[in-house]
């Protein structure tokens, strides 16, 4: 989330700069509450100070042996006065936290101003888009040739899931390999295995929740009771399916304090990733663009503040050597204010070419979320004997494996329904140069 001092300072400043990600910051709520924080903070420390007067009267009169019902019973009724001033001061504050946790990050100021992705600002394209002589088959329709099977995934879950079967299975295995090598023996980065479920905390540490509850699987569990071997009634507690590794692996970091030297960190990991994709009816409906359960090989990294801006280049350049080993043509794209996502402050997108729609579509999405994440988190870092600071979470896919493969699919199919495979990944497929239907 981003600085309440800065709401509290200057709520004008936020409120333009989060005009520009179409937000509408409501400054009346805000101030209208925090307004009210202050009274009821001020008269609770004024019932402080008065239940400490009496306490030092009370005493000053025991010890001289004088009565001090009197004093008692204000102390008493002070007591009760605090109580109450305190659990509502409580709940104002809790109050005031989900208005703030329902805000979007602020924008870097390199960041172009926009509405929506059509003012997105394209940075790079490398590779040639390849000029087929043939009809171009869709990855669905190649697929078929080698295991792609969704009638299957349709009969044992639903729409918009897929079984991987023989040559397309070890196929899809070898990307990741390949992937995780990659990042691990030249990046270096530490690679790191995850659970697939989450606590509630880990989602609102990374700004999953509470906006983007709908989007979640969630997975109730009864904790406590006879189940749990302990005494007292059950309750039900939700978990959730991770939607991307960025959740485990950065909550990693929460409530830690690190030295200055042990940052900044590289992580990478491999998982499935779980999204109802709720607003997304209609949209990619047919083949592996856009599924309820996917892999990826995600990059993490926790950087010092001044080091962000850097980090992000680096990581990108580190999924764009990927695409490019892959020889897989693509676009770099800097996304403006209106289509960034909710907790970042600068973001890249990496575009694969699709031949059989005749556009580049995302394949990786890479940011920097500044403190957004750490703030939530209360991840910080530790210079000397200095007070703790919070540090910077960056994130990337390096990449989407299923969109990886729809890419390498479409653009390295031959007029027999055959694909090339690309030099880098021939060694983990036994040395195939074509895979043959």
């Amino acid at each position: 989330m981003i600085d309440p001092q800065l709401l509290r300072k200057d709520i004008e400043l936020v409120a333009s700069r989060l005009a520009g990600r179409k937000f509408v910051l409501d400054t009346e709520k805000f101030s209208q509450l925090e307004n009210s924080r202050k009274q009821l903070q001020a008269a609770t420390e004024e019932l402080q100070a008065k239940r400490n007067q009496l306490a030092k009267a009370i005493g000053m009169k025991k010890g001289k042996g004088e009565d001090a019902s009197s004093e008692l019973a204000q102390s008493n009724q002070i007591n009760d006065d605090l109580k109450t001033s305190s659990e509502q001061l409580e709940l104002l504050q809790t109050q005031i936290q989900q208005f703030v946790m329902g805000i979007p990050n602020l924008p870097d100021e390199s960041v172009p101003i926009g509405k929506d992705e059509s003012n997105n600002l394209e940075v790079a394209r490398w590779g040639a888009v390849p000029n087929f002589d043939f009809p171009v088959k869709d990855h669905v329709d190649l697929g078929s040739l080698y295991g792609l099977d969704f009638e299957s995934a349709t009969k044992i879950t639903g729409s918009r899931f897929v079984v991987l079967r023989g040559r397309i299975a070890k196929l899809h295995r070898a990307l990741a390999q390949f992937m995780l090598d990659l990042h691990t023996e030249q990046h270096h980065y530490e690679e790191i295995n995850v659970p697939f479920i989450v606590n509630a905390e880990s989602m609102r540490g990374t700004g999953q929740l509470p906006k983007f509850e709908e989007d979640l699987f969630k997975v109730p569990r009864k904790m406590g009771g006879v189940e749990e071997g302990e005494a007292g009634e059950a309750r039900i507690e939700n978990f959730y399916l991770i939607p991307t590794a960025e959740v485990p692996v950065t909550n990693m970091a929460r409530d830690a304090i690190f030295s200055e030297d042990q940052l900044p960190q590289k992580f990478v990991a491999h998982t499935p990733c779980f999204r109802s994709e709720a607003g997304s009816h209609g949209r990619d409906v047919r083949g592996m663009i856009r599924q309820h359960q996917f892999e990826k090989v995600e990059l993490v990294q926790l950087v010092k503040p001044e080091e962000a801006l850097n980090a992000l280049e680096e990581l990108v350049g580190h999924a764009q050597a990927v695409l490019e080993k892959l020889e897989i043509p693509y676009r770099k794209v800097l996304l403006c204010t209106g289509d960034m996502g909710f907790g970042s402050a600068k973001t890249y997108d990496l575009e694969a070419w699709i031949p059989s729609q005749n556009t580049y579509r995302e394949i990786s999405s890479c940011s920097t979320m500044g403190d957004f994440q750490a703030r939530r988190m209360q991840a910080r870092f530790k210079v000397g004997q200095a007070k703790p600071q919070l540090i910077n979470t960056l994130n990337g896919s390096g990449l989407a494996i299923g969109r990886c493969l729809v890419a390498l699919m479409e653009n390295h199919q031959q007029a027999d329904g055959s694909m090339k495979i690309p030099e880098a990944l021939r060694p983990y497929l036994g040395g195939l140069e074509l895979l043959k239907p």
